[in-house]
């Protein structure tokens, strides 16, 4: 599997971007316009709002879905046994969060959000015509004033050696969403299933930005843009004794739009939020 690692900056990064993102449902992007400070200062600021029991007051609304999820109550991934060893909260714009760390979390939504834009933008005009041709309107239209994008900040504790046998710290999965943004995490672990099977590590030095198709758009381009297997595997050695934090923004449409004959945006949510075990 080639996930390409594209210069945000060179002529023909959106044509080799989605390329990438047709092939493989993932694409890595470099001297991409977000800050790299700036993700660093979150990761470090939400390590230590994670070591605080300040993150209980924050406990997750099921109906809003936004707020703290604890790693009692965390994913199950679908057709998993085990639940996911993570702990995460929510951010929307509407959302809480809490006020020493609202100000960075904003910035950096609204920044993300733009690019975002600018990258499912470049997936419109890449689509092939008889594709395209059933989208129920432009994808840059699907997002359009929507409320649903989610900032997840994952915290992904060190092992302890309890774990249960099997367990991962992200067991295989796709996004639900449209495009999923994610800058390098402090720690590797990430991996994508290729066609074969096999499970390949992602490129992700520092200061990369991983972007993946969510099922949601499979779902709207009838497979042209696969939306990838992919998990986050255990760490050995050293490394198992250390947090890994992340920091995904998952692009979602409004809940009318028409992503497909069998599914708006909001049925195929409520019906994976379910399968994920965080809503009934």
């Amino acid at each position: 599997m080639n996930v390409r690692v594209v210069d945000y900056r060179a002529a023909d990064a959106a044509a080799q971007f989605t390329r990438s993102l047709h092939e493989t449902g993932f694409g890595v992007l470099v001297n991409h316009p977000l800050q790299q400070s700036l993700v660093e200062k979150i990761y470090a600021d939400w390590l230590d709002f994670f070591d605080s029991p300040a993150k209980h007051d924050f406990a997750f609304d099921p109906q809003r879905q936004d707020g703290y999820f604890s790693t009692a109550i965390s994913e199950t991934a679908k057709g998993a046994s085990h639940k996911d060893i993570k702990e995460y909260f929510h951010c929307y714009p509407w959302g809480r969060v809490p006020a020493t760390l609202a100000e960075d979390v904003q910035r950096y939504y609204a920044s993300t959000n733009a690019l975002a834009r600018e990258l499912l933008g470049w997936v419109e005009q890449y689509t092939p015509a008889d594709i395209a041709a059933h989208y129920s309107e432009p994808l840059s239209g699907m997002i359009a004033d929507s409320q649903q994008t989610l900032l997840r900040v994952l915290r992904y504790p060190p092992l302890t050696g309890q774990e249960p046998a099997g367990s991962l710290r992200a067991a295989a999965h796709g996004d639900i969403n449209l495009l999923t943004i994610l800058p390098a995490a402090n720690e590797p672990g990430l991996q994508v299933q290729d066609k074969q099977g096999s499970w390949v590590d992602v490129p992700c030095d520092f200061g990369m930005l991983i972007i993946n198709i969510g099922d949601m758009l499979q779902e709207a381009s009838r497979g042209y843009y696969p939306s990838t297997q992919h998990r986050v595997v255990n760490p050995q050695g050293e490394g198992a004794g250390k947090s890994r934090v992340s920091l995904p923004l998952f692009l979602h449409p409004r809940p009318e739009v028409v992503l497909s004959a069998r599914h708006t945006a909001g049925s195929y949510l409520d019906e994976r939020l379910r399968e994920l075990g965080v809503k009934k």
